[in-house]
């Protein structure tokens, strides 16, 4: 898992027009929080935030606090960005901080490898879970889940107890949810035939 830096700054006064204000000034309000400990108020500019959650790891990404004061020197992940509906620029962004010995819960994107057989026959692909939620130790977060649909036939899924997932991460979701599979009339051969 990739790990960045992040400059921050940490404010004392919260509330919507502390919030504006800081929009306005061309910087994203925040809070970071953590099991145990107080929630703190911050404030960040938004290439800080764009440089530390790029990468095909994406939010799941380890990010090391700078310059905050108590919370330099400590690793989060991103929990949630809210953006502007429109602009779809970020708003407000929640910083989860993270023990590197405990397992936490992220989302984590699904990668296909291959074409598969069945869309080759003239089936379509339905690619149903673009990502799947997974829990291991921070440093073991995959950027992403890679399935090979080579062999995928037409009528067939793959769900996600047939997906080998890399060693400490375990999947949270129902074992029988359908991945992705293949859509597709049955060869008229065969029809006619039965």
């Amino acid at each position: 898992m990739q790990q960045t830096q992040m400059k921050i700054e940490t404010r004392t006064s919260t509330g919507k027009g502390i919030s504006r204000r800081l929009r306005a000034a061309g910087r994203i309000p925040g809070i970071v929080y953590g099991r145990g400990v107080e929630p703190v108020a911050i404030s960040l500019e938004p290439k800080a935030l764009n440089a530390a959650i790029a990468g095909e790891g994406g939010i799941n990404n380890l990010i090391t606090l700078e310059g905050g004061g108590d919370l330099d020197k400590v690793v989060v992940i991103v929990a949630e960005i809210q953006r502007d509906v429109l602009k779809r620029t970020p708003e407000h962004v929640d910083l989860h901080r993270v023990n590197m010995t405990e397992k936490i819960r992220v989302t984590v994107p699904v990668s296909l490898v291959g074409t598969a057989a069945g869309v080759k026959e003239g089936g379509l692909l339905d690619f149903a879970h673009h990502s799947l939620h997974v829990e291991c130790l921070p440093g073991q977060i995959p950027e992403h889940i890679e399935i090979n649909i080579a062999d995928l036939k037409i009528g067939h899924a793959i769900h996600i107890n047939e997906i080998s997932f890399p060693d400490g991460v375990k999947c949270v979701d129902n074992p029988k949810t359908p991945v992705v599979g293949v859509l597709g009339k049955v060869k008229e051969e065969a029809v006619a035939e039965a």
